[in-house]
C-alpha cells in the first residue's frame, strides 16, 4: 500500500507540476515548498477542533474533516519524501517504500487500531509537535514517523489512510482535469464540498476502483 501511494503521488506531481518538480520549481516557474504546504494544511487541521475558548465552546471536533486534512498533509509529506529521495538518495520508489516501511514508527502504524485519543488538546499538541519537526529539516524517516503520529490523532490506520488517500488522489486528479489550476473548478456540489461527496461515494462502495471513482465524480460534478 505504501509503495502504491508513493507511485500515485509521483504521478500526480509529474502531471500537475511537470517532470523535474523535485528540483523545486514547476514547469510554469512557480517555486514549490512542500514543508510550507504541510504547515498550512496542519493549521487547517487544528481549525477542525473547537479549541477557541471564546467561540462555540460546546462544539465537537469535526473528525470527518480532520481525516481529510490529515490525508491532504500525507500528500505533501510524500511529496517532500519523494523530493528528498531524488535529491539525496536517487533510489527508486520501491526502495524508498522499503526504507519507510522498515522503521519502527511504520511497523507500529501497521498495527494501529482506528481509535481516537480522547483529549482533544493532546491531539492538537501532537499536530503542533509534528509541525515543529517539519521545520527541523528532519530526514525522510523522521518526517514520516512524525506524520504517523498525526494520523493516529484522526483514528486512521494504514487501511483507512490508504482508502482515503486513493479517494483524495483521484479527486485531486479530477480537479486538475476540470480547471482547478485555472480557477474555473467548482468546489461546492449541491451545497456540499467535493471532499464530502468523495467520502460519501467511498462509504457507499469501499471497494470502488480508482477508475470507477473518477467516473462517479464525473457524474456528480455540477454542469454549471
Amino acid at each position: 500500500m505504501l509503495e502504491t501511494m508513493l507511485k500515485l503521488q509521483q504521478k500526480l506531481n509529474d502531471d500537475t507540476n511537470g517532470l523535474g518538480w523535485e528540483r523545486g520549481v514547476t514547469n510554469r516557474g512557480k517555486v514549490i515548498n512542500w514543508r510550507r504546504c504541510i504547515w498550512l494544511e496542519s493549521a487547517e487541521l487544528v481549525e477542525s477542533y473547537p479549541w477557541k475558548h471564546w467561540k462555540s465552546i460546546d462544539a465537537q471536533p469535526n473528525y470527518e474533516n480532520i481525516r481529510i486534512e490529515i490525508v491532504d498533509i500525507w500528500h505533501f509529506v510524500m511529496s517532500e519524501a519523494l523530493r528528498l529521495n531524488r535529491v539525496e538518495r536517487n533510489e527508486n520508489i520501491k526502495q524508498l517504500a522499503q526504507d519507510i516501511s522498515s522503521t519502527k514508527a511504520y511497523q507500529e502504524f501497521l498495527s494501529q487500531k482506528e481509535e481516537i485519543p480522547r483529549d482533544i488538546y493532546k491531539q492538537i499538541e501532537i499536530v503542533e509537535s509534528f509541525v515543529a519537526s517539519v521545520f527541523a529539516k528532519d530526514s525522510i524517516e523522521d518526517l514520516t514517523a512524525s506524520f504517523f503520529e498525526v494520523a493516529r490523532v484522526g483514528g486512521l490506520n494504514i487501511n483507512s489512510l490508504y482508502q482515503l488517500y486513493i479517494g483524495k488522489n483521484i479527486l485531486n486528479q479530477f480537479r486538475q482535469d476540470n480547471g482547478y489550476k485555472e480557477g474555473t473548478y467548482i468546489k461546492i456540489w449541491d451545497k456540499r464540498e467535493d471532499n464530502v461527496v468523495m467520502q460519501e461515494i467511498l462509504q457507499k462502495n469501499p471497494n470502488i476502483s480508482p477508475q470507477e471513482l473518477y467516473k462517479a465524480l464525473e457524474e456528480a460534478y455540477p454542469n454549471e
